[in-house]
């Protein structure tokens, strides 16, 4: 069995074992951007993720947007992550993050989740932003519980966000109204997050939107 689906098959938590407690604001971010996560990354190895995205708003995005995502951790005093999408025989570039700071995957999901959104139901993205922002700082809880990650059992811990169910405007977002935020975090999985997912139903309750990023494994790097 694969990283990949060892990882998505057990990215859901054990009911029987799954415990909540509770967070304040501070808490909650420091949890979400754990710091130090790369420290023990050999920057040899680059940290493979799979972004699988469907969005019945815009198709042509999702598949535009769903491929390999490599990070790949440079060398030197100040070292940077380099995040890159790939495709096939398709590379692109997707930014680069002081890698001091941990690992910049959260930031790269929150921030993919904001233009998607902004494609698919309109709206100010810099609304859509500083919504999603406020969620990663608000009290909250975290769930903690188990998984299975390359034919092991792990211990894990999950956040899960609303950003825009108190909004407003919510009625005008197309379904992303109803948007949620889940993180998947586990010591025992490199790099820290083992599942980002962001879900939003459609406008009438149907088919909607779906970005799921899945740590799949360590590679060579080859930068």
């Amino acid at each position: 069995m694969t990283r990949l689906t060892s990882a998505l098959i057990g990215v859901a938590l054990s009911c029987a074992t799954a415990v909540a407690a509770p967070l304040n604001g501070q808490e909650t971010y420091d949890l979400l951007f754990k710091n130090g996560t790369l420290d023990e990354v050999s920057r040899d190895t680059s940290l493979v993720y799979q972004r699988e995205v469907s969005n019945a708003l815009a198709p042509d995005a999702a598949e535009r947007d769903s491929g390999k995502v490599a990070l790949t951790v440079g060398e030197g005093e100040s070292p940077m992550a380099v995040l890159e999408l790939r495709q096939g025989e398709k590379y692109r570039k997707l930014g680069q993050f002081p890698a001091s700071v941990g690992n910049p995957m959260i930031m790269f999901f929150y921030e993919s989740t904001v233009r998607d959104m902004a494609e698919s139901a309109g709206g100010s993205k810099f609304y859509i932003r500083n919504r999603v922002k406020e969620a990663l700082v608000q009290p909250n809880e975290v769930t903690m519980g188990e998984a299975e990650y390359d034919g092991a059992t792990v211990e894990t811990q999950t956040v899960t966000m609303q950003p825009f169910a108190e909004d407003p405007n919510r009625a005008q977002m197309r379904g992303f109204g109803d948007l949620e935020l889940t993180v998947t975090m586990s010591e025992d999985v490199p790099g820290w997050y083992l599942s980002l997912l962001a879900e939003a139903p459609g406008p009438e309750g149907g088919e909607g939107y779906r970005s799921e990023v899945t740590f799949e494994t360590l590679e060579e790097a080859t930068q």
